[in-house]
């Protein structure tokens, strides 16, 4: 920790003890109110987890039985969206950083980055409908719900892809061009190595953010009921979020079938959690790879 040097009057060393202990109280609260979230949630879902809840079908109107077909059907929505969504908003982020003059043009792609970062999930989902369901004609299937989860996710990668370029310093560049490397050589064969552990967390927010979305796959995508697997990303298929959604709010028994709603919930925080420690693990092996360099 930085400390103020000796000559600092005592009214300054308080007034920064004081910060430091109120911020160190509010990381603290936060940790704590996630880990008693995180207790609520699994004291009342841990008990219905089983093999069989795994990796059964749904049955009785979704008041006993397992999720399945909810779990295969989150996993492929958030592999196709990412598939979609990364190579797009990293290229669209090398863009504007190392490629777009400064101007009214570059000024003017950041802002609708921007905007559309805000723009509600629901909205998201109508706009998926309109043009992905009906007016191509994809129906509700994977493809459409993960094409609009694509949609929702690409301003945080564009933005974490440019923020992670714009940290990498400019001697790097300065030094590549020195050598007689071209621009394309620079970007891909020295900025880009150095800036991707960052763009990686990107990519791990907008895995966290869409596996859990609702609304987007509300009207493209997901089935209140469809205890079969999808055989191809035409199809219809339930979700994790939705399938939580329904059987805690309009199914057909909601306090009989409340346990599997816990246990739902259980089971689409530990994808999250293991698809974020995979991408973690990722992000240090490629810095540990751009230190060896």
């Amino acid at each position: 920790m930085l400390k103020f040097p000796e000559q600092v009057d005592r009214t300054k060393r308080i007034q920064q003890a004081f910060a430091f202990w109120i911020a160190r109280g509010i990381a603290f609260a936060i940790i704590g109110i996630l880990f008693l979230i995180l207790f609520f949630i699994f004291k009342r879902g841990i008990g219905v987890l089983s093999w069989e809840f795994l990796t059964s079908m749904p049955k009785n109107g979704m008041t006993e039985g397992g999720i399945l077909p909810a779990i295969v059907g989150t996993v492929y929505l958030v592999l196709l969206s990412m598939l979609i969504a990364f190579p797009i908003g990293v290229l669209s982020g090398i863009y504007v950083n190392e490629y777009a003059k400064d101007g009214p043009l570059k000024q003017f792609i950041k802002m609708m980055t921007n905007n559309l970062a805000g723009i509600p999930s629901i909205v998201f989902g109508l706009f998926g409908m309109a043009l992905f369901v009906n007016q191509l004609g994809f129906g509700a299937s994977i493809i459409a719900g993960s094409l609009t989860l694509a949609l929702l996710a690409l301003p945080l990668i564009i933005r974490t892809t440019e923020e992670s370029l714009k940290s990498v310093e400019d001697t790097f560049r300065h030094a590549s061009f020195a050598l007689g490397a071209s621009k394309l050589y620079t970007v891909r064969k020295v900025v880009l190595p150095i800036a991707f552990p960052n763009i990686i967390t990107g990519l791990i927010l907008s895995i966290g953010r869409v596996s859990g979305e609702t609304a987007p796959i509300l009207f493209t995508v997901a089935a209140y009921f469809l205890p079969k697997m999808p055989q191809s990303i035409m199809d219809q298929a339930m979700a994790l979020p939705y399938h939580l959604y329904v059987i805690s709010t309009s199914g057909t028994d909601i306090q009989t079938s409340r346990p599997i709603a816990y246990g739902t919930a259980v089971i689409l925080i530990l994808i999250v959690l293991i698809v974020n420690l995979i991408a973690n693990y990722l992000r240090n092996y490629f810095s540990k790879k751009v230190k060896m360099k």
